[in-house]
């Protein structure tokens, strides 16, 4: 499993999640320009087999107009800290696995108001 983590989301999720998956970065360490646009992220995302991982609901709107890959991780979680957002990696990790799973999906909301 790759994530790639929207701008929207802080970088330092990165180091509190290094054995999390194969993969996981922030937009901001790849060569998009910064900040990147929207539809940018998302053909990065396809061309490179990434899940998006955002607070964005921009990224829902452009799955069902365009279909997926790239899958989309939608946090819904309020105003939370970044060792909060990680522990909801971890609370959904088989969550956000089945995603990968199911040809079906392409959008898994996660929803955490605490």
């Amino acid at each position: 499993m790759k994530i790639l983590l929207d701008a929207n989301i802080s970088w330092r999720l990165v180091n509190l999640l290094p054995d999390y998956c194969e993969q996981i970065i922030h937009v901001e360490k790849t060569d998009l320009p910064v900040p990147a646009k929207d539809i940018d992220i998302w053909e990065y995302a396809k061309s490179n087999n990434f899940i998006i991982a955002t607070n964005d609901e921009d990224f829902l709107n452009i799955s069902l107009s365009k279909g997926y890959p790239p899958k989309v991780i939608l946090l819904r979680t309020g105003n939370q800290n970044t060792t909060a957002i990680a522990g909801l990696f971890k609370k959904h990790k088989k969550e956000i696995e089945g995603l990968l799973l199911k040809e079906h999906l392409g959008v898994l909301e996660i929803f955490d108001q605490s």
